[in-house]
């Protein structure tokens, strides 16, 4: 989302008109879920998607008309044989999508608001009304950014939005878009900070696919020549240094999440010293069991306890077979996004004997390998 409202101040500041267009409900099935943004510019181009389509492209070509009336308007399809049967999409479900046409000179300051949140990292939501006589208040297609208490931030309404707190879900608890009252509820959702102890080549490829879930990557590693902006372009934090040091001083708090694939044992076995104990959301660590198993006994006699050790997802990932970096990676961030979203690993995953069979395995055993040879 940050990268689609940096695209429209930008076009709009260079005297572009551009259409800001989002899928606000969604009933039954349907090819795109609520939240997803798109923008259309006055070329035909676009950036983002709906759902591609027939759908998508009426709301082009119904967006490319508004950037002359400049009204914001509320669509809705139903997906039957009116819109889908070209491209299979004869679902069923509905897709009510809102089109906010921009033109320069246009007041952007609702969009630079939102776009300042996103930067600071703060979670917030955006509330759009469908039904004035449901919401009490309002007027289709009125816009309001909201603060994670329900404050409004800046609005691009014609009406006045009802109070709504006792409607508005905590975004602690990282719900999904929403309607209710009349109002359907956007939520962008507090970033998560992923510490990964390690530059080798799947923390490399871990940054990458994780900086894309939302996660806002910090990387440790001893070793300049690894740890360093080229390979980690994404990266908000590259910290350089002994483990020891660069771990011993950083802060740590409840909706820190942690990565501990190092080129080595010894590393791995200094950085879960240092992090075990912390109030961090989650800790992973890489390798085979049996690696696993000297770790954690060494630990325990070092006065580590064995209660923080339990809480530590080791073998890391979900069990997909993994053999090779990308594939480690993609397990390893699944497993991430999975426990971030729903408050933990599901149980079907969370057994502990389970993923010790399931991955003390030729799987692990690939991941070991690749993290003592290739990092």
């Amino acid at each position: 989302m940050q990268a689609l409202l940096e695209q429209l101040l930008e076009a709009v500041r260079a005297g572009q008109a551009v259409a800001s267009t989002a899928l606000v409900e969604t009933r039954g099935a349907t090819p795109q879920k609520a939240g997803a943004p798109m923008l259309v510019f006055a070329d035909g181009s676009q950036f983002g998607t709906l759902g591609g389509g027939c759908v998508e492209a009426e709301v082009k070509r119904r967006a490319l008309r508004l950037l002359d009336a400049g009204a914001r308007e509320l669509m809705t399809f139903q997906l039957d044989s009116d819109y889908g049967w070209d491209d299979g999409l004869i679902c069923g479900g509905r897709m009510k999508m809102l089109v906010d046409p921009l033109r320069p000179g246009d007041d952007l300051a609702y969009f630079e608001r939102w776009l300042g949140e996103l930067r600071a990292g703060r979670a917030c939501t955006e509330a759009v009304v469908l039904d004035s006589e449901k919401s009490a208040g309002g007027t289709p297609a009125d816009r309001f950014l909201l603060d994670a208490q329900g404050t409004i931030l800046s609005q691009r309404a014609s009406g006045t939005l009802p109070d709504l707190t006792n409607v508005l879900r905590p975004l602690s608890q990282r719900p999904r878009p929403y309607v209710q009252s009349g109002v359907s509820f956007l939520p962008f959702l507090k970033r998560c900070r992923l510490v990964i102890v390690g530059a080798g080549h799947v923390g490399q490829k871990v940054a990458d696919l994780a900086g894309q879930c939302d996660f806002d990557v910090w990387v440790v590693d001893d070793r300049e020549e690894y740890c360093n902006s080229a390979r980690f372009p994404a990266a908000k934090r590259l910290i350089v240094g002994p483990i020891d040091a660069a771990l011993s001083g950083l802060a740590i708090d409840s909706e820190t999440y942690c990565l501990i694939v190092t080129r080595g044992h010894n590393h791995d076995e200094e950085a879960l010293y240092h992090l075990a104990e912390t109030q961090a959301a989650y800790v992973g660590l890489i390798g085979s069991q049996r690696k696993i198993k000297l770790i954690f006994e060494d630990l325990l006699a070092d006065g580590i306890s064995r209660d923080a050790l339990e809480n530590v997802y080791a073998p890391l990932g979900l069990e997909i077979g993994s053999q090779t970096v990308p594939e480690i990676a993609i397990s390893i961030t699944a497993e991430l996004v999975a426990h971030r979203n729903l408050g933990g690993i599901p149980a079907r995953y969370r057994d502990r004997n389970y993923l010790v069979k399931a991955k003390d395995s030729a799987a692990s055993e690939a991941a070991s390998q690749i993290s003592c040879d290739s990092q």
